[in-house]
């Protein structure tokens, strides 16, 4: 399936809609991406509209929106946020969150073609740089090497997704220069 990436489409309510229904999904299948299921839209609609408050047009220093759909206005797939970390010693670098692929479209390939375009486009801005965090426990540290990636750091149960249940936050590096 042909693939359509986006980087900063406007965050119309019905596009954020469905970004929260697509994480919604993700977070229900298992996906880590900041909750623990069962989740509903409502649970994510505050953590997502705190996301999408740091894409604002008007700032000079706002997060970047990348998106992907099947097909020419197909449904959307996959998803991704470039951090800023408003810091300009850290300004040559971003930082990834939410990155998400439909559940229904697992094992296509999507989450690689989703990471390689925002390599893509990290390097055309000139980045030094991507990081990302990891939820531990879930068999992400094969995934993210496949795409380039390598462990940088890891925080010893720093989440608790339940009671006894502490996983380790990782983070991973993948160096543009």
């Amino acid at each position: 399936m042909t693939l359509r990436f986006t980087l900063d489409p406007e965050p119309t309510p019905a596009l954020c809609a469905e970004i929260v229904a697509l994480w919604t999904d993700a977070s229900n299948a298992g996906g880590a991406v900041g909750f623990v299921p069962p989740v509903t839209e409502e649970d994510v609609l505050p953590t997502a509209l705190k996301q999408f408050a740091g894409l604002a047009a008007d700032d000079p220093e706002r997060d970047r929106l990348l998106v992907a759909r099947e097909g020419e206005g197909g449904r959307l797939v996959a998803v991704l946020f470039f951090e800023n970390m408003r810091f300009g010693l850290m300004d040559h670098w971003r930082l990834l969150k939410r990155v998400m692929v439909a559940p229904a479209c697992q094992g296509r390939g999507y989450g690689v073609r989703l990471l390689a375009e925002a390599e893509r486009i990290a390097r055309t801005w000139g980045l030094s740089g991507l990081r990302l965090t990891a939820r531990g426990g879930m068999g992400l540290e094969a995934f993210y090497a496949r795409c380039g990636y390598r462990e940088v750091g890891r925080v010893p149960g720093a989440i608790r997704v339940a009671p006894g249940d502490d996983r380790d936050d990782i983070t991973f590096w993948l160096e543009l220069r």
